[in-house]
């Protein structure tokens, strides 16, 4: 039923039939119009437009059905204008048939690949939202809104990542980017959404953490990869996140991805901290050598995750998205209006269509929490 859905969605007209008027009414006017003609006049072939037509919103069988309709209107034309067996009736009758039959061909195939990419879609969606199971939309005191924009459209896969999970007094999350593209970027974004999922609540500090995960992707890239240079060249960069419940601050572990951008009241802040460690899947850093960056993150403050498929979106004059300008403007809305405001404007300023996947995370602590102690004077 699904594949059937997205198969008539390929045609948008496919679901209204009234359109099979058009052909119906071109022949009759042919019909008039080559009857009253003179007999130089050939405009026979004129009535294979007919079924040309039909194939760009109805099926093979109403396609089939116009198609015999042009024929029997052929037929009766010739009856019409001397016989059919008169000058050359035959001829075009037949040359007639031929190429609506082609076309109820080419519309038989047509529909199968439909069916086949509608195929290919669905699947490639139910292993999207295997993948990147959706946030929920709460998590403690945090209200969550998330966007995910694959540059691949027909694919809806792509090597950008993100989750959350509930800790015994908050949540942690982290937002990805895999280098590459294909199915082995897929594979790197599973491994290691799994990984996080089953051993993010087991490890004290982010910094334990990410050490971890690091050693995971080291390895599998190093079990998978056919060369030492194929596995140095695939990485993931990825932010971590532990957000308390009970104290208005948020503890952050960069390893190499674009730093989050802090909504405070009317202000946008880049978070950069001390710094950002080499990307997962280098496994070159001991768990004392990853940042552990501390900042205040107050009710009514938003969080902003985001892959660099966001700020390196290029409009046609080559310029890159103002991320941190743009979202300015909307530092007010709910964490799901954001994400939406910043869907809409990214995909204009690039032009419909993104050089890269992004993905956007947008996190508001409210007071649905214990409220702790404040930290005043650093923001």
């Amino acid at each position: 039923m699904d594949v059937e859905r997205r198969s008539a969605e390929a045609r948008p007209w496919g679901r209204v039939p009234a359109l099979v008027l058009v052909p119906v009414g071109l022949l009759l006017v042919l019909l008039v119009v080559i009857v009253r003609s003179p007999d130089s006049v050939r405009l026979g072939p004129l009535l294979v437009i007919a079924p040309a037509l039909t194939p760009s919103f109805a099926g093979p069988r109403v396609t089939a059905a116009v198609a015999a309709l042009t024929v029997a209107v052929g037929v009766l034309i010739g009856v019409l204008r001397g016989g059919l067996t008169a000058g050359s009736h035959p001829a075009q009758l037949v040359a007639l048939a031929a190429l609506s039959m082609m076309i109820v061909v080419f519309a038989v195939v047509r529909e199968r690949r439909d069916r086949q990419l509608a195929r290919a879609q669905s699947v490639a969606e139910a292993a999207q939202r295997a993948l990147l199971r959706p946030i929920p939309e709460r998590i403690g005191p945090l209200q969550i809104a998330t966007v995910y924009l694959a540059a691949e459209q027909e694919a809806q896969i792509g090597g950008d990542l993100y989750t959350a999970t509930r800790t015994g007094g908050g949540a942690r999350m982290i937002v990805g980017d895999v280098r590459g593209k294909g199915l082995a970027a897929i594979g790197e974004s599973a491994l290691l959404l799994s990984a996080f999922r089953l051993v993010a609540a087991e490890h004290a500090t982010l910094p334990d953490l990410a050490r971890t995960l690091d050693h995971n992707v080291s390895r599998y890239l190093v079990d998978f990869a056919q060369t030492e240079r194929e596995a140095a060249e695939h990485f993931v960069t990825a932010l971590f996140l532990d957000i308390p419940d009970d104290a208005p601050v948020a503890r952050m572990t960069n390893c190499g991805h674009p730093p989050p951008l802090l909504l405070h009241h009317d202000r946008v802040i880049g978070l950069d901290g001390a710094g950002a460690a080499p990307p997962l899947g280098l496994g070159v850093l001991a768990a004392a050598d990853y940042p552990d960056d501390t900042f205040p993150f107050e009710v009514g403050d938003v969080l902003l995750l985001y892959t660099d498929g966001v700020v390196e979106a290029r409009d046609r004059s080559g310029a890159f998205y103002p991320f941190a300008e743009r979202v300015a403007r909307w530092a007010g809305s709910t964490p799901e209006a954001l994400v939406n405001h910043i869907r809409r404007d990214l995909l204009a300023h690039a032009g419909g269509r993104l050089g890269d996947d992004a993905a956007v995370v947008a996190v508001r602590r409210t007071d649905g929490g214990r409220s702790g102690h404040r930290l005043h004077g650093l923001l």
